[in-house]
């Protein structure tokens, strides 16, 4: 009997359901074992009734085996949404890193509802001067939250976005019953690439400068990015970015240093509860880096982690004394 699957995407940019797709061909495999019963980005089911004509204040989701929700929590609506997936979900999955830890958006975490909207609706410069819309609209939340914040996630799947082959070995793992984990080790413990434990230079490099490497070269041979100066978060974020499989005769590479860029930690933290911010500096300092040259720390270092309490409005300053 197949094993039925609800997904739903919420504050999201709908990556993470390209990956469901990019299994490829294994996904043909899987299928006949799946009964995909609600699915917005693929399949018009209406959230009031398969007509839209039902009860307008109840989410109806047909009962599931699995649900997998990506994205993070906003808006009121996708609250709502979030826990009607729990109420009708025997085990439900946090799929990419805006669910698992608020993702991008949760940059916005950094400012207060009231500040943001004026930032959007009032003050840019690029943007005529108007009311914060409210008709017709679900109303936005305090925050950007993470998906376990609201509700009780059974298994999480970190990424931006995350790796195909780890959604298939979920979905292999849940059909047999044999337990799911991610690898427990960071970026830099796959990263092939050369490394003297001492930075090459004193100063932190824009991103777009040139990087010191041999095309077509060894990855041994590539001195290691973080160590020519470049900021690269591979200490701070958890592997599985290069998935589980790969090509006869090629190193294991992490996606962004096969593309030659540093690291910009998408995975998450290593272990849960850890804060790249903090756990950052501590790894840029010990090869001679210093954290002050790098721009905007808060946002740049807790890039996709800004839910949990991790990123918030910093109080304000205490106006400078006046001069007599």
């Amino acid at each position: 009997m197949p094993v039925k699957v609800a997904e739903e995407w919420l504050n999201i940019c709908g990556g993470c359901e390209v990956s469901i797709l990019d299994i490829g061909e294994p996904l043909l495999d899987l299928l006949p074992n799946l009964e995909f019963v609600h699915m917005p980005v693929l399949m018009d089911h209406k959230y009031h009734g398969q007509t839209g004509e039902g009860d307008p204040h109840k989410i109806d989701i047909p009962d599931a085996d699995v649900g997998i929700i990506s994205g993070g929590i906003r808006n009121e609506k996708e609250k709502q949404v979030a826990l009607a997936m729990r109420a009708k979900c025997k085990t439900v999955v946090a799929l990419g890193s805006c669910a698992c830890y608020g993702g991008i958006p949760a940059l916005a975490n950094m400012w207060s509802l009231t500040d943001m909207c004026d930032k959007v609706y009032k003050d840019s410069k690029s943007t005529e001067k108007a009311d914060t819309p409210k008709t017709d609209l679900p109303p936005l939340l305090d925050r950007v939250y993470a998906l376990d914040e609201v509700i009780k996630v059974d298994l999480a799947i970190p990424g931006c976005p995350t790796s195909s082959d780890w959604i298939k070995e979920a979905l292999l793992s849940l059909l047999s019953g044999k337990p799911f984990a991610m690898p427990d080790k960071s970026v830099c413990d796959e990263c092939p690439t050369k490394r003297e434990k001492k930075a090459s230079g004193g100063t932190i490099k824009r991103p777009l400068e040139n990087m010191a490497f041999k095309q077509d070269a060894p990855w041994e041979e590539t001195r290691c990015f973080m160590e020519q100066g470049y900021l690269c978060l591979g200490p701070v974020t958890r592997a599985g970015c290069a998935g589980m499989s790969m090509e006869a005769g090629e190193a294991k590479v992490p996606r962004c240093i096969k593309g030659y860029m540093p690291c910009r930690g998408c995975f998450g933290p290593v272990k849960k509860g850890s804060n790249p911010l903090v756990d950052m500096m501590g790894a840029l300092s010990s090869i001679g880096l210093k954290a002050d040259q790098v721009s905007d720390r808060r946002a740049m270092l807790s890039r996709y982690v800004g839910g949990h309490g991790m990123l918030k409005p910093l109080p304000a300053k205490a106006p400078a004394p006046v001069k007599k």
